[in-house]
């Protein structure tokens, strides 16, 4: 899924992320460009803002609509509520970015200016002729071969039944994306494989959500399956949902995964993981922390007050 993210990004030359247009587009602009799984939609956000094409109210619809890479997992593990999470986060978002608009009409566009989303310009993928792609096969990088020979070996696992999913919907997407993956390896330039794949997916991503992965299955299985403290976590709802929304605080992809297998084991209801994703937004926040602190938590705390307001709704509710 990231290499799908990141393909739709490099084809369309980040087009999506240099429109200028009125309030009520940038806005449904921002809100797209979060809900985007991964920090892409973020990043290409972070950067439209501190170039002054976003509002203050576009950069906080983004960043309540992101999940960033926990949005990969949570589809992973429960899809159908996945989506219907991100259809609340765009419509909160959406909200939201309106009403801070309105109430700090005199904030203004961002003066700072930093570069949050590169698209490289090696080789433009409209020119990228049958006659190129072939030339790649005939002169076959190990890369390519190797990157090929292990999605096709998990193509092959999949379809023998070596794998059993519970979830319907997860034996017939993981066939289809993989498909998709081995054909965009198969025809991409050299330098989208090394620069976008492997330096970007790989290198930045692919290790840190293994190990916050691991980490939350670990505290998860200690705290459910070994000390038995579910019992005692569903009986402090209100005080997870407000740990929830302040550990959203973090700059990070990771620490809301937490809650994300907390909510997968039924620890704890939908009201804890709309408020975690409300507030968190991966690290798509870092390129403002770095050049406006006073931006940087203007905008989080937005999002904390709309995180625990729409929480609590949700708990008071019975969800």
């Amino acid at each position: 899924m990231m290499l799908l993210v990141e393909y739709i990004n490099v084809i369309t030359q980040g087009k999506l992320s240099n429109l200028r247009t009125t309030k009520l587009k940038q806005y449904i602009v921002a809100v797209i460009l979060g809900v985007l799984p991964g920090c892409l939609g973020g990043f290409a956000s972070a950067a439209m803002y501190a170039h002054g094409a976003l509002s203050l109210g576009a950069i906080v619809a983004t960043m309540i609509a992101t999940s960033g890479d926990e949005a990969f997992v949570m589809f992973a593990l429960f899809p159908a509520v996945a989506l219907a999470l991100n259809i609340c986060l765009a419509l909160i978002g959406l909200a939201a970015g309106y009403f801070t608009d309105v109430l700090f009409k005199r904030h203004g566009l961002a003066k700072q200016c930093c570069d949050g989303l590169v698209v490289h310009a090696e080789i433009p993928f409209s020119h990228y002729t049958p006659g190129n792609i072939v030339s790649l096969w005939k002169n076959l990088s190990l890369s390519r071969a190797s990157l090929i020979s292990l999605l096709g070996i998990a193509l092959l696992l999949i379809a023998t039944g070596f794998f059993h999913e519970e979830e319907g919907f997860i034996k017939i997407a993981l066939p289809i994306i993989i498909t998709i993956a081995i054909l965009i390896v198969a025809i991409v330039p050299e330098h989208f494989l090394q620069e976008h794949l492997w330096e970007h997916v790989i290198k930045k991503h692919l290790l840190r959500i293994f190990l916050w992965t691991l980490g939350a299955l670990l505290v998860i299985h200690v705290v459910v399956d070994v000390l038995h403290l579910d019992e005692l976590i569903h009986n402090a709802q209100w005080i997870v949902l407000i740990v929830a929304a302040l550990v959203g605080i973090i700059p990070e992809s990771g620490p809301h995964l937490l809650f994300v297998m907390m909510f997968a084991k039924g620890v704890v209801p939908f009201s804890v993981l709309i408020t975690s994703s409300i507030v968190q937004d991966g690290h798509a926040m870092l390129p403002l922390l770095a050049q406006s602190r006073k931006d940087f938590l203007l905008i989080k705390f937005i999002n904390l007050i709309v995180g625990l307001i729409v929480g609590s709704i949700i708990m008071l509710a019975g969800y």
